[in-house]
């Protein structure tokens, strides 16, 4: 057989992972994220031409590449028969075959993670044996994709499906290389997955618990996950459709002044604000959502600002970098509407005499003092270990509608984990003038064991 390259391209924010199979000077690229200019710049630096984008499933969780690599290259996208795509593409069902290069790639149906999910195997001149298969979010590195993404009334069905599709790609030779689309980080799996992003059929099969259960266990097994982010709902739709076609990476955000970031406020645009959290709350706008730039970034933005929102950013330094990172993330999930960032940040804000608003830090110890009475608000997921006795327990991607919930008859004090999350639900209580300090420096791992033993 003669030689191929299969490149691992890794999007930890959304701990989602990309490929680009090339043979000869060929390539097709699988399930490419939106941001894939980089990718593509490479392959025309190598003079490999791109004839497919291969899409193992509708994607929940990111806004498709596909649309892009076409109108970079031409390529062709084929994706699965029953996927409903509106645009022009090759569908692939059942045994259906491309070539790239001198390899054979053939469509093996794997339904479950969604109904129309499929996987693809890689063969060389022989094909006798599959070097390599494309699982998306099938089998994954120790886990498997969750089945409830398209919606409770399938959640069963899929499963199943799912259990079945897993013991079908479970039969290929245990040297056949397993390539996921989803893995570490990823809100698309079912259950913790391994950090490593490849792995073959023999080693899950030794070790993947998906694989281990029998068809009830499966099913008890993915019961009970946490909730997806919210804007999940809006990708699978928007995938379907087609994404607008960005033609390259955004020029960048635009500097906004003072001025022009309180009108876009008084019109609806939300100022999210992505410096540290300490620093934001000793000063930020009145209404900003406390939002550090990290990994974390834009799946907070999904989990808590309404799809569609106009958005207007507070940076750290550098703020040119910053504002790239920023803007990347965002329209990774579809978040199109940033507006530019506030030129100067905080401190010009400040000169030009406006109002800053603020709210109390702390570390998790200080709730251990004796007769403290505020009300704690545990802002972790469902699926986290331990309980904070007396807590109100809200996920903070449910906090936005569930602010009623919380009592203004005394101070709340926001916990999560480390502190990230914290930070963010208490701005979100501050911007509904709810009294708030933010456990910003550990949380509820340092208060249970305290907590529940004295």
């Amino acid at each position: 057989m003669d030689e191929y390259e299969i490149g691992v391209i890794t999007t930890a924010p959304l701990g989602d992972t990309s490929y680009v199979l090339v043979s000869g000077d060929e390539a097709a690229l699988v399930d490419p994220q939106r941001d894939c200019w980089s990718l593509l710049a490479d392959c025309a630096a190598r003079e490999v031409r791109v004839r497919y984008v291969l899409e193992t499933h509708v994607h929940n969780d990111y806004v498709s590449g596909a649309m892009e690599v076409r109108a970079a290259t031409g390529a062709t996208v084929a994706g699965p028969a029953g996927a409903g795509y509106a645009f022009d593409h090759l569908p692939m069902a059942e045994n259906d075959e491309i070539a790239v290069g001198d390899l054979l790639v053939r469509a093996m149906e794997t339904p479950g993670h969604t109904a129309e999910h499929t996987s693809y195997l890689v063969f060389g001149d022989a094909r006798l044996t599959p070097q390599a298969v494309f699982t998306g979010g099938s089998l994954l590195v120790g886990s498997s994709g969750r089945t409830d993404l398209s919606g409770a009334h399938r959640t069963e069905s899929l499963a199943r499906a799912q259990f079945r599709s897993l013991r079908r790609l479970a039969l290929l030779p245990d040297a056949t290389r397993v390539l996921p689309t989803h893995g570490a980080g990823s809100s698309c799996a079912a259950g913790p997955a391994s950090g490593d992003r490849t792995t073959t059929v023999g080693a899950e099969r030794r070790a993947n618990p998906a694989l281990a259960a029998d068809e009830e266990e499966f099913l008890r097994d993915r019961s009970g996950l946490p909730p997806h982010p919210a804007y999940y709902r809006h990708m699978a739709p928007l995938n379907r459709a087609g994404p607008i076609v960005l033609c390259g990476p955004p020029p960048g955000a635009r500097p906004l002044t003072p001025d022009a970031v309180a009108r876009l406020a008084e019109g609806g645009a939300l100022v999210v604000d992505a410096r540290e959290r300490g620093a934001f709350a000793g000063a930020h706008l009145p209404g900003s959502l406390c939002n550090e730039l990290d990994d974390s970034f834009a799946a907070l933005v999904g989990q808590v600002v309404p799809f569609g929102t106009p958005l207007v950013l507070v940076l750290p330094e550098p703020v040119t970098e910053a504002a790239h990172e920023a803007v990347t993330q965002l329209l990774r999930i579809g978040y199109e509407r940033v507006e530019g960032y506030l030129d100067g940040g905080i401190e010009r804000w400040q000169a030009d005499g406006r109002p800053v608003a603020s709210f109390r830090t702390s570390d998790a110890i200080e709730l251990l003092v004796p007769g403290s009475q505020v009300q704690i608000l545990d802002v972790r997921s469902p699926n986290e270990p331990g309980s904070i006795p007396g807590a109100m327990a809200i996920p903070v991607g449910e906090l936005p509608w569930r602010l009623a919930e919380i009592p203004r008859d005394r101070e709340v004090w926001t916990v999560c984990g480390r502190g990230r999350r914290a930070a963010v639900a208490a701005s979100l209580l501050d911007r509904a003038g709810i009294p708030v300090t933010a456990v910003i420096r550990g949380g509820a791992r340092d208060l249970i064991p305290k907590i529940t033993h004295g």
